[in-house]
């Protein structure tokens, strides 16, 4: 907890007044231009990965990136993804998975989840992933399928679907290599056409 504090000392003593300006704005403006929704490992950080400014991201994070299909009811993600979509009116989505996924090793070596049931139970969202991987214990393809079938589902809700006909969002499929660095742009069907 020190480091979070003294963190916390750095941030308001060399980063917040060299961006005071920005902080300004970002008081009273929530303009995000991107959804970015990602993995929850601490090793994947977005507004590092992308070069972004504070207030440039609208990000959600989930354990293995994972998006459910929408359902009626409430969900957190689906509420975030609403909001995102439909009140802030971002223009790009992107679903981003990265290499050494904790939640994808665990599907693709088929761990035991016995004593984590709710890990279990939400890595069934990625069902599909498993069914398009070819091969058992292939991690950096079930990543990439994962990521696939992340952006299928995120079509599902309704505020995606309706900015997606009406061509003001794009959905994008990326996969983060941690070693390297290197952001994979992964071909994705169900974007919205060129205006």
């Amino acid at each position: 907890m020190q480091d979070l504090a003294e963190g916390v000392a750095r941030f308001q003593r060399d980063v917040f007044p060299a961006k005071a300006e920005l902080f300004a704005r970002l008081a009273t403006h929530h303009t995000p231009h991107t959804l970015f929704i990602g993995c929850s490992d601490a090793r994947v950080v977005p507004e590092l990965i992308t070069g972004c400014e504070p207030g440039e991201l609208f990000v959600i994070r989930t354990a293995g990136n994972l998006v459910p299909p929408h359902t009626p009811g409430a969900d957190g993600v689906a509420a975030s993804i609403e909001y995102a979509v439909g009140a802030l009116g971002v223009t790009d989505i992107v679903v981003c998975g990265h290499s050494a996924c904790g939640a994808m090793t665990a599907l693709a070596e088929e761990h035991d989840l016995s004593d984590a049931p709710a890990v279990a139970a939400w890595l069934r969202h990625a069902d599909a992933s498993r069914a398009r991987t070819a091969a058992s214990g292939d991690v950096p393809s079930l990543v990439r399928q994962n990521v696939l079938a992340q952006l299928a589902n995120l079509a599902t809700h309704p505020s995606v679907a309706r900015a997606l006909a009406e061509r003001k969002a794009t959905l994008h499929g990326w996969v983060y290599d941690i070693g390297t660095g290197r952001v994979t742009h992964l071909p994705t069907t169900a974007t919205a056409p060129a205006a």
